[in-house]
């Protein structure tokens, strides 16, 4: 049946050329923007998925400028203790060429100052936008609250970002230890006595060759000091004349220190006090139990312990002020003292190097995570060039099929009138 009110064979082309219009725009869309999925309308569950992973890029591009800041830092750091380490080794050989009754203490103590002036100078610059991870100056006023030092503790790099299957997202950090090469002097705190058991002496008998111990232990009755047992201020001594020493053997913990690191300082300075007064006591260590021996058959009693709350910390290389090689004696001392400078140097540019390996290794991963996510990005949302040109040449000439084709629909009704003639 003819009608000239209805034409359905136009319609139909009429749809069609809809059709292949809609589809040539899509894909002319696509060749502009390079993009299969350009928007949430286009294809929302993989639209949705590849924004998500974009902002995981981002996030990814700040942790690798934090990563890039951190290692800058901690490569200050480990340069600084490096060249520490190189001062220490010169003056140490000349410390050691010196040991003989010939030798000018004078002009070698003018040398250790220069070194001690270095020191300080080169613990002061290594510094990067003003986060210096080998000062650790005390600040504050000298209360429980503030004996902390600047400088102590861990500085946090934030390295990852990790998503869950659950949307939820959290940072993972490197921890980059902070070292301390400073040698300022500490001060010991007036705050009430650590537990009886924080530092136990045992004495050496009057015989010869006969030994005794110290034992450092902590304040098991604090519960703040629980694990650790040693909090940032807290001060030991022991009396300097229960061994015929000249001058009391101390030390304050600073932040981070355990018992170990204690009997560590500990070991050192008494060594170093008794070879500077030429007292014939020698000293070793094993964990956080000092053992020293009796070699003047007069020490008779277990040295004078005495433990303190609220003090400030001492530099790591507090005992390098304290060497004097102006005498012969104290050039001897001095060699057990720049044996144990030496090697709390050696740890830090150590501990340094380390941690700016693990940052390089993170910082290298994190940029061939992002260029994973960028390229699976590009598999979820960019267009197939090839298929869309292809794609555009077939759909070019079905347009103009189809324009012919609603031409010829709309010219049928022309047909009736001949049936009027």
């Amino acid at each position: 049946m003819s009608s000239i009110l209805t034409n359905n064979g136009a319609m139909v082309a009429l749809q069609t050329l809809k059709s292949i219009n809609s589809d040539l725009g899509k894909t002319q869309s696509m060749i502009s923007t390079g993009k299969a999925v350009g928007s949430a309308k286009d294809n929302s569950a993989v639209w949705a998925i590849s924004k998500v992973m974009e902002s995981d890029v981002k996030g990814f591009k700040a942790i690798s400028e934090s990563l890039s800041l951190g290692q800058s830092t901690v490569s200050v750091a480990r340069n600084g203790a490096e060249k520490i380490t190189d001062l220490l080794n010169d003056i140490k050989s000349k410390v050691i060429a010196a040991n003989e009754e010939n030798f000018d203490g004078d002009k070698l103590q003018a040398d250790l100052s220069a070194l001690r002036d270095q020191i300080s100078s080169i613990t002061g610059a290594a510094q990067l936008n003003g986060l210096n991870l080998l000062d650790n100056k005390a600040v504050g006023a000298n209360t429980a609250a503030t004996v902390k030092a600047k400088g102590s503790g861990d500085v946090l790099i934030t390295s990852s970002l990790d998503r869950k299957s659950d949307g939820s997202v959290s940072t993972s950090t490197i921890t980059a230890g902070k070292q301390d090469l400073g040698l300022q002097t500490a001060t010991a705190g007036t705050g009430t006595d650590l537990a009886a058991t924080a530092m136990v002496a045992t004495a050496a008998t009057a015989a010869l060759g006969s030994t005794g111990t110290i034992t450092i232990a902590g304040d098991t009755a604090t519960a703040a000091r629980v694990g650790n047992k040693v909090l940032a201020g807290d001060g030991y001594k022991l009396s300097g004349a229960s061994f015929g020493l000249s001058a009391d053997i101390s030390y304050v913990a600073r932040d981070g220190d355990t018992v170990t690191d204690i009997a560590k300082a500990m070991e050192a300075n008494l060594a170093f006090q008794a070879k500077k007064d030429n007292v014939a006591i020698t000293v070793a260590r094993t964990g956080a139990v000092i053992t020293f021996t009796n070699n003047t058959g007069t020490a008779t009693t277990a040295p004078t312990v005495t433990t303190t709350t609220g003090g400030k910390a001492g530099g790591g290389l507090e005992l390098l002020s304290k060497v004097d090689v102006s005498t012969l004696d104290g050039a001897k001392a001095a060699l057990a003292a720049f044996e144990s400078l030496a090697q709390t140097a050696i740890d830090a540019a150590a501990s340094f190097g380390s941690a700016e390996g693990r940052i390089e290794i993170q910082s290298n991963f994190i940029s061939s995570l992002s260029d994973s996510l960028k390229s699976g990005i590009g598999a979820l949302v960019d267009a197939n060039m090839e298929e869309a040109s292809a794609r555009l040449q077939a759909l070019q000439v079905q347009q103009q099929l189809g324009v012919q084709s609603l031409s010829i629909a709309n010219q049928a009704p022309q047909s009736i009138l001949s049936l009027f003639r």
